[in-house]
């Protein structure tokens, strides 16, 4: 009786055992190359339903440790999160990285900096800086709307160690190169290059077949020099922080080619003197392939006016 109990749950599927988020799908970390695995989290907004997680959680399992890139928005994801690295390697975790300021990547420090108390948290100076004041007040408020509650419990824990461009910090044998060009889709980003496979984890400076939140802090011509510098680096393995990783032309170009195709409409409605609101209907005709991608009704419209203003005020 027992043998064939072995034997039914040999013969379950993986996602069994696997974050069942009821209603959204299941998740865990699976391997994307060489040490590296990646936990592919949902492309919906935060919400109830998938308890505020929404982002691409990142681990490197070294010999003595692991390394995690932007663990999630919440303690209880952090929860979820350590849960199944745990299915992964029991190793301890040794160093976070968290890519911006945006809440649904790091809050989920609290649940890792609990379970390992001397966890080294790193991240960009604004980031630290932004992450103890306001705008970390803010993004528990954030998530606290938008998750209905569930996220209540959830404090900010900052970054321990601030990094800048260029910096190589090496945790274990693995060795992480940084890549920092702001402002783009924040100005507290960072990019972590993991030298040993040729994995860039870009947060949210890429996104795969979603559409990206532009906020006030960010800058899109800055965006398309982060993906053309990034196109560049000779790199193998590309991590988003929200969509399927893969290689550059899989995980990076499709987003790349929509801000290179959206500059151009709306540089060419501004040199015909249109208004904000009739380069927006042109630029809905022509980029109707995109209608598609997660967050395209809340996001679209907001692109061609940023997209406007920069432009604007550039050609002052």
């Amino acid at each position: 009786m027992i043998k064939k109990l072995f034997v039914l749950l040999a013969l379950l599927p993986a996602t069994t055992f696997a974050w069942d988020l009821k209603g959204v799908g299941n998740f865990k970390f699976e391997r994307f190359v060489d040490s590296i695995y990646i936990m592919h989290g949902p492309l919906q907004e935060p919400n109830k339903q998938n308890q505020g997680f929404m982002n691409n959680p990142g681990i490197i399992v070294a010999d003595k440790g692991i390394i995690v890139v932007d663990p999630g928005s919440t303690v209880g994801v952090g929860e979820q999160v350590l849960k199944e690295i745990k299915k992964v390697s029991k190793k301890p975790i040794l160093a976070v990285f968290n890519s911006h300021i945006h809440g649904d990547h790091w809050l989920a420090n609290q649940a890792i900096k609990k379970a390992y108390p001397k966890v080294k948290i790193y991240g960009h100076a604004n980031m630290i800086e932004q992450a103890k004041q306001e705008p970390g007040k803010q993004w528990l408020g954030i998530l606290k709307t938008l998750t209905e509650g569930l996220s209540a419990g959830t404090k900010v824990v900052a970054p321990d160690f601030s990094v800048k461009q260029g910096d190589i910090i090496e945790v274990a044998g693995q060795h992480f190169r940084l890549h920092v060009m702001i402002p783009a889709h924040t100005d507290t980003d960072i990019m972590v290059e993991h030298v040993e496979s040729k994995t860039l984890f870009m947060g949210d400076n890429a996104f795969n077949k979603r559409m990206a939140r532009f906020d006030s802090s960010s800058n899109m011509h800055g965006a398309l020099k982060v993906l053309a510098y990034v196109q560049g680096l000779g790199l193998k393995n590309f991590v988003p922080g929200h969509g399927l990783s893969g290689s550059y032309d899989f995980a990076v170009k499709p987003f790349h080619d929509y801000l290179i195709q959206m500059q151009k409409i709306v540089k060419a409605g501004l040199g015909k003197e249109l208004e904000d609101y009739e380069i927006k209907a042109a630029a809905e005709k022509q980029l109707k392939s995109y209608r598609s991608w997660p967050g395209y009704d809340e996001n679209f419209g907001k692109h061609v006016f940023k997209m406007y203003l920069e432009i604007e005020a550039l050609e002052l």
